[in-house]
C-alpha cells in the first residue's frame, strides 16, 4: 500500500511539474491595459485556421537576401516594435470584440490603391506600373503623430497588387493614425491585405498573416527615438521559392528582420507576381466631409526637413533583381492640391541621403 501511495505521489509531482512548465510557457506582453500580445505556439497561431491554409507548411525564413539601397547611412536609432516571446512562440495581438468590429468597419472603407476610388479619401504619392511584373518593393517612410478624430484616419504605406476583371488583390504595410480602430491616438504600424475572398483584413484580426518573428511585430505603436528620425523601412517581397509575400524590417548595414508573410494561397491574382507597386499617403475624411492632416500635417516646402518624407523606393523586378527608383520613373498621384501637396525630393551631396519626395498637408473642409 505504501509503495502504491508513493507511486501515486511521484506521478502527481511529475504531472504538477509538467503543468507548471506548460503554464510558465504561456506568456503575455502588456504594453498597457488595452494593448496585450499573447505569445502563441507558432504552429497553433490563429492564421493557420484559414480554410485555404489547411495544408500550409510554415516557412521559417525567406530565401531572398537583404534589401539595401545603394546609398546607406548608418541610423542612430531603430524604431522597432518589439516584445519578447519564448522560443517556439510568436506575439499575436489580443483581439477584443470591439477591436474586431471596428476593424471590419474600417476594412470596408479602406482605400484601394489599385482603383483610385475616392469616397471621402485623398491621396498623395507615387506608383510604378507598366514595367512589370513585379515581385515587391520597400521604402523608407518618416513617421509622425497627428491630431485625428475618431471618425477619420490618416496613414502612409507601401503596396503591391494587381487588378483582373474588376477584381483586386493587394497587400500593404506602413503606419496609421486611427483612434477608432486602435483605440488610441498613437501612430501604429499596420498591415492590410485583400485576397481571393474579396474582403479586406487588418493585421491578424482575421486568419491570414503568418507571424514568424518571436520579437518584431506587424502591428503596434511606433516608439519615439531618443535621437534621429522616427521612421519605418518596411518591405513587401515575394519569395522566389515559395511564392509567399514576406514583410521585413529593412536595416542599413545590418541583417533585415523577417516579421512574417502572407501565404500565396490567400490570393487568386497575385500568386506569381503583381502589376503595380507604390508608396502613398492617404486620408479618410469624416462623414461631414472634414479631412484629417496627412504626413506631418504640413504642406511640403523647400525645407524638406519640415515635411513628411519618403526615401529609397526599391522595387523587385520580374527577375527578382532589386532596383532603386528615381522620381522621374514614377507616376505621381495628388488628388487635392488645396489641402495636400507632393514635391520631388532634392538631390543631395554624395554622403547624404536624398528624399524621393515629400508630401502631406493640413486637411480641412472642401478638400
Amino acid at each position: 500500500m505504501n509503495i502504491f501511495v508513493k507511486l501515486v505521489l511521484v506521478v502527481f509531482i511529475v504531472s504538477l511539474a509538467q503543468s507548471r512548465e506548460i503554464v510558465s510557457n504561456v506568456k503575455s506582453s502588456k504594453l498597457n491595459e488595452k494593448i496585450i500580445y499573447d505569445c502563441v505556439d507558432i504552429y497553433k497561431q490563429p492564421s493557420l485556421s484559414h480554410p485555404l491554409l489547411k495544408n500550409h507548411k510554415i516557412q521559417m525564413e525567406p530565401s531572398f537576401s537583404n534589401l539595401k539601397p545603394k546609398k546607406q547611412v548608418k541610423n542612430k536609432t531603430e524604431n522597432r516594435i518589439r516584445v519578447e516571446c519564448p522560443n517556439g512562440t510568436v506575439p499575436i495581438l489580443k483581439n477584443t470584440k470591439k477591436y474586431v468590429a471596428n476593424a471590419q468597419y474600417w476594412a470596408e472603407r479602406h482605400f484601394n490603391p489599385l482603383t483610385d476610388e475616392s469616397h471621402g479619401k485623398h491621396i498623395a504619392g507615387v506608383r510604378e506600373q507598366g514595367r512589370g511584373p513585379y515581385h515587391g518593393l520597400a521604402a523608407w517612410l518618416s513617421v509622425h503623430d497627428l491630431n485625428v478624430s475618431r471618425d477619420q484616419a490618416s496613414y502612409a504605406n507601401i503596396y503591391a497588387g494587381s487588378v483582373l476583371n474588376n477584381k483586386t488583390n493587394f497587400i500593404e504595410t506602413g503606419w496609421m493614425v486611427n483612434p477608432s480602430l486602435f483605440g488610441d491616438g498613437q501612430t501604429w504600424r499596420y498591415g492590410f491585405w485583400k485576397g481571393a475572398d474579396g474582403a479586406g483584413c487588418y493585421n491578424t484580426i482575421c486568419p491570414g498573416f503568418i507571424q514568424v518573428s518571436q520579437t518584431d511585430l506587424l502591428s503596434g505603436p511606433i516608439p519615439h527615438p531618443r535621437k534621429g528620425d522616427r521612421a519605418v523601412f518596411p518591405s513587401i517581397v515575394q519569395d522566389e521559392v515559395s511564392g509567399n509575400w514576406w514583410t521585413t524590417h529593412v536595416r542599413n548595414f545590418r541583417k533585415d528582420i523577417a516579421i512574417g508573410y502572407w501565404p500565396k494561397e490567400l490570393f487568386d491574382i497575385i500568386g506569381h507576381s503583381v502589376d503595380m507597386v507604390g508608396v502613398t499617403g492617404v486620408v479618410q475624411a469624416s462623414p461631414p466631409g472634414i479631412s484629417p492632416p496627412m504626413g506631418n500635417g504640413h504642406l511640403p516646402t523647400e525645407n524638406e526637413d519640415e515635411s513628411a518624407r519618403v526615401k529609397h523606393l526599391l522595387t523587385v523586378n520580374s527577375k527578382f533583381k532589386i532596383k532603386e527608383r528615381d522620381i522621374n520613373e514614377l507616376v505621381k498621384l495628388l488628388d487635392s492640391n488645396k489641402c495636400y501637396g507632393l514635391r520631388d525630393g532634392k538631390k543631395r551631396f554624395i554622403l547624404l541621403e536624398s528624399n524621393l519626395f515629400t508630401y502631406g498637408g493640413p486637411g480641412g473642409t472642401s478638400c
